[in-house]
């Protein structure tokens, strides 16, 4: 019994070492690249090296994050290879582990990561994106166009035709804006006046105001109740029903409120339930990576044939991959269920691996 505990140990410590070796590779390659995007994205600015170095410190968490199924993969093919090229699957099968006890360790490793990762690095991570998104806002050239939706409705800032435009609706119900106010301001940011409509049907960029009035900035009304006014947008439904945050800037604790403050306000909510979907699965996805990154490496028996499993196992990853990205889109456009979308790859990745192992097992 301690035989086997000190071994399981070992193999637990040697795998988390290979991924933390790897994530490391990968936070420096990403850290360096990004360095000379913001660079790039700074050169018209007067400010220093440690800006770019900032937004990459907060940035690239992230984007490890989000690579980290794939960072997985690539730390479970060099680690079961080591172990094989160095006869160290030959003393732990000495021992009486077989290639299904092998693998073993490094997925409960692994399943106990995801929920960490999710759970509280996810929190972080975001926190850090939406830190980054503030930063570098401030420093966008074109700010004439924004949506967002809050708590207080929707609301929209716009220029057309040399004035400036801020649009608050109430919510937004099928293809309409509801109780909707536009406030209109010169190029010097002067109120103007301001239109107030029932409703607007916003199926196209001409939107049509129903039960609408034009007030004056000295709150006389120059129009009531008439169905002819109509208002050229930036945005249709279209634009309008896509239109989210940063993804990555919402942690996985939030999510639920996301959803609930979507619904209320007549939102398509396919891409936030994708996101939680994807949380939720997240440990069986690195999970599965794995079971592959097992079942290609310990399934290879001649030094020959090595290199052909390996280029084998990234092929396939990146297949794997592209099918994912695939799947999500054909979520977001309500081409299946969003839950499907999220599931069925990773579920197909897993009974691949499984199947896989269990032939490794027998050799």
């Amino acid at each position: 019994m301690i035989r086997y505990f000190v071994i399981n140990n070992y193999i637990a410590k040697e795998f988390l070492k290979t991924v933390l070796n790897v994530s490391l590779a990968f936070f420096a390659l990403g850290f360096i690249i990004n360095i000379f995007e913001e660079i790039n994205f700074f050169k018209d600015f007067d400010v220093g090296i440690n800006v770019p170095i900032m937004l990459s410190g907060l940035f690239v968490p992230s984007m490890l994050y989000n690579m980290f199924p794939f960072i997985i993969l690539i730390s479970g093919i060099w680690f079961f290879l080591k172990i094989k090229k160095t006869d160290e699957i030959i003393a732990l099968k000495v021992s009486g582990m077989s290639n299904f006890s092998v693998i073993l360790i490094p997925c409960f490793v692994t399943v106990v990561l995801g929920i960490i990762f999710i759970t509280a690095i996810n929190p972080v991570t975001s926190s850090l994106v939406k830190k980054y998104e503030t930063i570098r806002g401030g420093y966008e050239k074109d700010q004439k166009y924004l949506a967002a939706l809050t708590v207080n409705g929707i609301w929209i800032k716009e220029n057309n035709f040399g004035k400036n435009y801020i649009i608050r609706s109430v919510s937004l119900d099928d293809k309409f804006l509801n109780d909707l106010t536009i406030y209109e301001f010169d190029e010097n940011n002067n109120f103007l006046k301001r239109i107030e409509a029932k409703s607007a049907d916003i199926s196209t960029l001409i939107w049509k105001l129903k039960h609408s009035k034009i007030i004056d900035k000295d709150g006389k009304i120059i129009l009531d109740n008439t169905d002819d006014l109509v208002y050229q947008s930036k945005y249709d439904i279209k634009k309008l029903k896509s239109l989210y945050s940063n993804l990555d800037t919402i942690s996985f604790w939030n999510i639920g409120n996301e959803i609930r403050l979507l619904e209320n306000r007549g939102y398509s909510t396919n891409e936030m339930r994708a996101k939680l979907h994807r949380s939720l699965s997240f440990p069986l996805f690195l999970l599965s990576m794995v079971l592959l990154s097992g079942v290609f490496t310990l399934g290879i028996y001649g030094k020959d044939n090595t290199w052909r499993y390996i280029f084998t196992a990234i092929f396939s990853s990146v297949l794997i991959f592209y099918f994912n990205d695939f799947s999500a889109a054909l979520g977001k456009t309500d081409k299946l269920p969003v839950e499907v979308s999220v599931w069925m790859p990773i579920l197909l990745i897993f009974i691949f691996g499984t199947v896989g192992l269990i032939n490794a097992n027998q050799k």
